[in-house]
């Protein structure tokens, strides 16, 4: 069996991790690159980074804050927010970052992932993908819709629809966030993540709602998710790195 990855997800506005609900009332917690370093070195195995301001600001992500943490972090790292064209992607990219994460721009233009993916290689293209229950519809087969702009924009697009498409136009992995269950701390949405897992071949990453090691043992036991998303539960020093890692090696959960 694959070993299963722990990445820890950082939210990053006017250069300090912040932390919602949901998408709503957030609050400041730490510097990034302080935080992203800590984590690095306390083992786990890899770091998103979102600047989730930038598209709103209509501005590239802060590429001097990607710098700094390329120079402490020494464990794989992704990047999102601001992206909005190749040049974007390539400057993330050699500022440090081992992968770009793109959402809205990937629902307005698909084929920014096609270009993504032939310049620097489909590894390095993520997509990231916001999803909301509205029930099943002729429309919304899955019941799950795809929402951007930070949770404001509801696109008539079916989530599960998406990621085959997604995939098919050349992203090497998908990371799936749950608006229901965003920083609610009750436990991942197993429906629509195992949905999309089954329904692609590349890996998905599940985030949104992750409080305490079991769930995470959970959303490996229930769904093929091949990579659990946390937050809240190691920003706000609830549990440590090394406790999660144990929880999953205790329920036999392969991890690196």
């Amino acid at each position: 069996m694959l070993t299963k990855r722990l990445i820890i997800c950082l939210d990053v506005r006017d250069r300090k991790v912040t932390k919602g609900v949901k998408f709503k009332g957030n609050i400041d917690i730490g510097d990034p690159v302080e935080m992203g370093a800590k984590y690095s070195k306390e083992g786990v195995d890899e770091l998103v980074f979102y600047d989730i301001t930038a598209s709103a600001e209509h501005r590239q992500c802060d590429i001097e804050m990607v710098k700094d943490i390329a120079k402490n972090v020494f464990i794989p790292f992704s990047v999102g927010g601001g992206v909005r064209n190749l040049e974007d992607m390539h400057q993330i990219l050699l500022a440090g970052a081992e992968k770009v994460s793109i959402n809205s721009l990937a629902v307005l233009n698909p084929e920014i992932i096609t270009e993504g993916a032939k310049a620097f290689g489909n590894q390095c293209i993520v997509l990231g993908m916001d999803a909301k229950f509205v029930g099943v519809s002729d429309k919304i087969p899955s019941g799950y819709e795809v929402v951007i702009r930070g949770g404001r924009e509801f696109m008539g697009l079916d989530a599960v629809e998406w990621a085959k498409r997604a995939e098919d136009l050349g992203s090497g992995e998908i990371c799936l966030n749950s608006i229901d269950t965003d920083g609610v701390k009750n436990g991942y949405e197993l429906t629509i993540t195992e949905k999309i897992a089954q329904a692609v071949s590349i890996p998905v990453i599940a985030s949104g709602g992750a409080g305490e090691p079991s769930h995470i043992v959970e959303l490996f036991a229930k769904t093929h998710a091949d990579a659990a998303l946390i937050a809240s539960m190691v920003h706000f020093g609830t549990y440590s790195i090394s406790q999660i890692k144990t929880e999953m090696k205790f329920a036999n959960i392969p991890t690196r």
